[in-house]
């Protein structure tokens, strides 16, 4: 296992970590969720992601009682949580959501009731909240890393702009900053970590822990031929995922990167997550998985990234046909 800097913090993250999106709860049980998270443990991953909306609170009780049972060195791994959704789903009131100081210090307490630890490694702004000042969200975090609470803060789909505004306003008070966001970031989404965040990597720096290397499953190819039943594609209020990713053009591109994997004797799978994590300004991608086999093979992009030759790489830019322009004027 490679492991990379937390941007410029002193936190060590492995290349590969594992997350609970969907598939906690939804899609698997304890048993299976304590077999997968050991497989990543004793393959060297240090980083275990989740959030209060993941299966409204269910997940983070889930990796909770799994963490409890493997009783590991607590020094060993490090966990997130994110905040603004809530867990309450459709009976949310006001206060329960967003990032007010009172959602977000509630929100950082139920986290850690749930996952049944003392502190968070790591803790996300889900979201961007534009109805509440920055002041309020960074002087939050900043206390919440006073009280021991939790130990670094960052961020999650927010632009380029409001990450370097949340800087500013650290930098004015004199505080502690966000360190770290979490984008999406695949062969197909690329903008926001190619272009938007150019700025920020250059003037503040930022660690990065990858949602979705895999495109919600569309990267392993297992949709070129319909959709599986047990896929989270099939998973009733997951049709967003359904109509963003079955579009024609992506398919055929699809079919050619597959032919390139194959002409490299490695999964598909196995090539997506090595390109991501080739960018060096990734620190972490989250990985997902519902059964032992796709973990295993998920891990094999390690063995992948040394094939990512320039020829490899360019060969790879010819059929997406996708890279950001970047105006450097």
């Amino acid at each position: 296992m490679e492991y990379r800097r937390l941007g410029r913090t002193g936190l060590q993250l492995s290349v590969l970590s594992f997350g609970s999106w969907v598939t906690f709860h939804k899609q698997i049980d304890d048993s299976i969720a304590d077999t997968l998270m050991g497989i990543a443990y004793d393959r060297g991953v240090n980083f275990f992601d989740n959030a209060e909306v993941y299966a409204l609170g269910e997940s983070e009780k889930m990796m909770g009682r799994v963490l409890k049972k493997k009783a590991w060195d607590r020094t060993s791994y490090t966990v997130s949580s994110k905040a603004y959704f809530g867990w309450r789903g459709k009976n949310n009131k006001p206060n329960q959501t967003g990032l007010s100081r009172k959602h977000l210090f509630e929100a950082c307490h139920e986290a850690l009731q749930r996952l049944q630890m003392d502190y968070l490694d790591l803790f996300f702004c889900h979201r961007p909240d534009t109805t509440v000042p920055i002041e309020e969200v960074v002087w939050t975090m900043h206390n919440l890393i006073q009280q021991g609470k939790i130990l670094y803060w960052g961020t999650s789909q927010w632009s380029g702009a409001e990450i370097m505004e949340a800087h500013r306003v650290a930098q004015q008070y004199g505080l502690i900053g966000p360190s770290m966001e979490q984008p999406q970031y695949n062969m197909f989404e690329r903008f926001k970590m190619e272009q938007d965040y150019t700025p920020v990597f250059q003037n503040v720096g930022l660690g990065t822990t990858i949602w979705s290397p895999l495109a919600a499953g569309f990267l392993t190819g297992k949709y070129l031929e319909g959709i599986p039943e047990d896929s989270r594609l099939a998973i009733k209020g997951f049709d967003w995922l359904k109509d963003r990713w079955l579009q024609d053009n992506k398919v055929e591109k699809l079919k050619q990167l597959k032919q390139l994997a194959d002409d490299m004797h490695v999964s598909l799978a196995s090539l997506a997550i090595a390109w991501t994590i080739k960018n060096p300004h990734v620190t972490t991608a989250i990985l997902g998985a519902t059964k032992k086999e796709q973990l295993e093979q998920n891990f094999t992009a390690l063995d992948t990234l040394p094939l990512l030759t320039p020829e490899v790489m360019n060969r790879i830019e010819d059929i997406l046909q996708n890279r950001p322009f970047l105006d450097l004027a």
